[in-house]
């Protein structure tokens, strides 16, 4: 089993957005008996919170649900559960180092550097106006493609 870990700030924008995405591609492929998809904060702002509403309309849009998912903090034992903790931006990378054991510091990664070409950092669609939920699930569409292709690659 191979299991990833999408995370932003709060965990319910950006990283349960990646979840949702990232699941449905591991579904319609056919591999959801070896990849396990997750998602966390690395501030417990919202633990316990569905994703923000906006971001839910913006995935069902697309014919994704993310109703189910309920926000949650990224936890030191995540280090060891997860192949893939996948930062949406430089300051959540940076959380996630200044407490990764230092075993396990390969498993943490900018997510959009599985999208060559792209910009590295998801941007915040929170306190944003128009349309910053469409453009955060273009970009998670295309780096969710990469991943699983990095994935087919060294692990299927």
């Amino acid at each position: 089993m191979v299991r990833v870990l999408f995370v932003c700030l709060g965990n319910i924008c950006r990283s349960p957005t990646a979840e949702g995405v990232f699941r449905h591609l591991v579904e319609s492929e056919g591999l959801s008996e070896v990849i396990d998809v997750d998602s966390a904060g690395t501030a417990g702002y919202h633990v316990g919170q569905p994703p923000d509403g906006r971001s839910q309309d913006a995935a069902r849009l697309r014919g994704i649900d993310l109703s189910g998912q309920r926000a949650r903090q990224v936890k030191i034992h995540d280090f060891e559960r997860f192949d893939y903790l996948l930062a949406m931006d430089d300051e959540n990378f940076a959380n996630l180092m200044a407490i990764c054991p230092p075993n396990r510091v390969r498993r943490v990664q900018l997510f959009m550097d599985y999208a060559p070409g792209m910009t590295k950092n998801v941007p915040d669609p929170y306190y944003g106006q128009g349309n910053g939920f469409e453009t955060v699930l273009d970009m998670i569409e295309v780096a969710s493609k990469g991943l699983l292709a990095d994935i087919r690659g060294k692990h299927l």
